[in-house]
């Protein structure tokens, strides 16, 4: 099959244009018409899923997060951007991704978050001021409140979080919940606007800390542990409209961030 015809399922869900400014989904390295026989699914592009990639089979790794963010001036293996990408290139592997689009798409990342996290009745945190029902973050609520604590372990349990950073507890339970997959922070003010008792996100910083209140704690659950479930989203839009194609699931792709209890 070729790669267009791949990456048009992905895009009748989550359009290019709907991407952040900043971003670079797409199709980063091969070219549209080339055939490939499977695909593999990843958070992000490494050296191991490329690899994963030759020896299942798959013509095209399908991620997340792009690999390339910025020009590269230079390929002679100084970083792991340049090695992925030419390795990439030299397995004749093609690379795309679906970022800030599947972000923001009307039942994307934050809404399929919410949903594993019993958050109901979403609306959008940050909407898109051209486009109907595209932007970022959700706010909904749980069926009852839960004791703040008690939520925040199941949070940990559901996204297999090693550790929860959070700023001090402010309400004895939790109601209303804001979540934004990946990094959040600057939508803080947002959360606290919305009422939400608890907002769920990811690479906050010692300030972010500091900056809510009244009744709104902040939580970072971890990068990778938010926007994992990229890869189940992808894998539904395509083999819903793919039936006979090979859709395979990274066993390769891991967090690249460590803890030390």
């Amino acid at each position: 099959m070729k790669i267009k015809e791949i990456t048009s399922v992905i895009e009748s869900f989550a359009p290019l244009g709907w991407q952040a400014s900043y971003d670079n989904a797409g199709l980063v390295v091969g070219r549209p018409d080339d055939e490939v026989e499977a695909v593999l699914l990843a958070v992000d592009v490494t050296e191991a899923v490329i690899e994963e990639a030759v020896e299942r089979g798959c013509g095209l790794i399908i991620t997340h997060h792009p690999i390339i963010f910025h020009p590269l001036k230079r390929l002679n293996s100084s970083s792991v951007v340049e090695r992925c990408v030419e390795e990439a290139i030299r397995r004749g592997v093609a690379l795309y991704a679906c970022h800030t689009n599947l972000d923001s798409a009307p039942e994307g990342m934050s809404f399929r978050l919410a949903a594993m996290l019993g958050v109901e009745n979403c609306t959008l945190l940050e909407p898109n001021e051209r486009i109907e029902g595209v932007g970022f973050g959700v706010v909904g609520e749980l069926a009852q409140p839960v004791p703040t604590e008690t939520y925040l372990r199941k949070v940990a349990q559901t996204l297999s979080c090693r550790c929860i950073r959070h700023s001090r507890i402010a309400s004895a339970e939790v109601r209303r919940v804001a979540i934004c997959t990946g990094s959040g922070g600057s939508m803080i003010a947002l959360a606290q606007r919305a009422g939400a008792d608890l907002y769920l996100t990811a690479d906050l910083k010692y300030n972010d800390f500091m900056a809510p209140e009244g009744g709104l704690t902040v939580a970072d659950v971890g990068h990778f542990e938010s926007e994992y479930c990229a890869i189940e989203i992808l894998f539904e839009i395509l083999s819903k409209k793919l039936r006979t194609f090979a859709v395979l699931r990274s066993e390769a792709t891991q967090n690249p961030v460590n803890y030390l209890f």
